[in-house]
């Protein structure tokens, strides 16, 4: 969420009367089906695994007809993280509590980055993209109907990202099993003369993530409340 990076994404497609026409037996492209598809390679491989002639074959088309679309990866990677990002707000978002409006926000976002778990590690490498900066937009709007002042909006934007981020990377990579997660907390049982007050929260086996992420934010929207 760099400010040297948070530009609108722009100029990065052809205009349609620039674009190279598929040759026989291509199936026709489209800036829409270009991305879609990077989308279901991503989910299937990773960002690792897009390449661009990968993602050439999987449209069934010449990669050079690809170039006359997107001009590298990384335009494909931006595009494809913007468009899983979309966010659309509940139709009376601006008049509900900006509270449970800031909640479901952050809910959202981060169920959409699970759903797409090579999203979270390139949001710091992207530049923003319209989607990101209308849920920005949102957020720090919202923020500013709740009550929080014009110099402490930053500060409660890094505080609600930077958490957003954290639970969401720390979810995505923590994959334990039923039975690791409660051989890892028997363990400590064994020790807990060490560590009594692990032992007593019986934290490894918590597994209500979403639960635990959505008070997360009311612990902070607590302290916001108490800083206006």
């Amino acid at each position: 969420m760099t400010g040297k990076r948070s530009e609108v994404r722009g100029k990065r497609a052809p205009k349609k009367a620039e674009r190279q026409p598929t040759k026989a037996g291509e199936p026709s492209l489209s800036l829409e089906r270009i991305v879609a598809t990077a989308v279901d390679l991503l989910d299937a491989q990773g960002i690792d695994g897009l390449t661009m002639r990968k993602l050439a074959d999987r449209l069934g088309s010449g990669v050079m007809s690809l170039y006359w679309h997107v001009e590298n990866k990384e335009v494909v990677l931006g595009l494809a993280l913007d468009a899983v990002l979309e966010y659309r707000a509940p139709r009376d978002a601006e008049a509900e509590d900006w509270r449970r409006a800031i909640v479901h926000m952050l809910e959202d976002w981060r169920a959409g980055m699970l759903r797409h778990p090579w999203s979270a590690s390139l949001v710091a490498r992207q530049v923003l993209g319209s989607n990101i900066l209308s849920r920005l937009e949102l957020l720090t709007r919202t923020l500013s109907r709740g009550g929080v002042a014009d110099e402490n909006l930053n500060a409660a934007i890094w505080s609600l990202w930077n958490y957003l981020m954290g639970a969401t990377i720390t979810r995505a990579g923590f994959d334990l099993s039923d039975s690791e997660r409660a051989a890892a907390q028997a363990q400590l049982e064994q020790i807990g003369v060490n560590y009594p007050a692990i032992e007593r929260s019986r934290l490894l086996l918590d597994n209500d993530w979403d639960g635990a992420f959505s008070r997360g934010i009311v612990f902070i929207l607590d302290g916001l409340a108490t800083a206006r």
